[in-house]
């Protein structure tokens, strides 16, 4: 229980999360709008093991790790300075912690295997979505509850994004996703 108030006192300290649109708003409770994939997908396989789960339980903010810079397409996975910034004190004995700190101090890029992908030939932007005051858990699912991240939604499939671009008034035409004549 002490270590566990320590951790949380000690985050809560290492991390200025700044207010982007891809946090929830206050304590109000943000709904799943994709629906579940009708088929389970494993999580992928990881370099270092992590949990959303954990992470979110102490508070922080979707946009602590996962920035979106210009031009907006894709998040990001966080520069490992970043879960440094904690784990040089948190739980630092962890093995997993340990090739955390390796990588940190080889200045390599932790290899992290991205979840959803963008299907070739759709012109996509976060941004976007974001701009429009959509949530992570809106497209995602349960983020909150994962320990592994798994492709829970249905989120890359044409007619969940028809039916959320309905829903939310935003343009329908082929050409809002679709660049024709495909790169070749």
């Amino acid at each position: 229980m002490i270590v566990m108030l320590a951790a949380a006192f000690s985050v809560a300290s290492c991390v200025t999360p700044k207010v982007r649109a891809q946090e929830p708003a206050g304590s109000a409770e943000v709904k799943q709008e994709v629906p579940d994939n009708p088929t389970d997908h494993e999580p992928p396989e990881q370099p270092i093991p992590y949990s959303h789960k954990v992470h979110l339980a102490l508070g922080l903010p979707c946009a602590t790790c996962h920035t979106n810079p210009e031009p907006g397409n894709l998040m990001t996975f966080p520069a490992t300075a970043k879960c440094m910034s904690c784990h040089h004190a948190i739980a630092k004995n962890k093995p997993s912690i340990q090739k955390l700190a390796a990588y940190s101090k080889s200045g390599e890029t932790i290899p992290w295997v991205r979840v959803y992908k963008v299907l070739p030939g759709i012109t996509w932007s976060h941004k976007k979505h974001l701009d429009a005051g959509m949530k992570c858990q809106m497209c995602h699912g349960p983020v909150a509850e994962m320990d592994r991240m798994s492709e829970a939604t249905s989120v890359t499939t044409m007619g969940v994004c028809l039916s959320c671009h309905k829903e939310h008034g935003a343009p329908m035409v082929c050409s809002t996703c679709h660049s024709w004549p495909p790169a070749s």
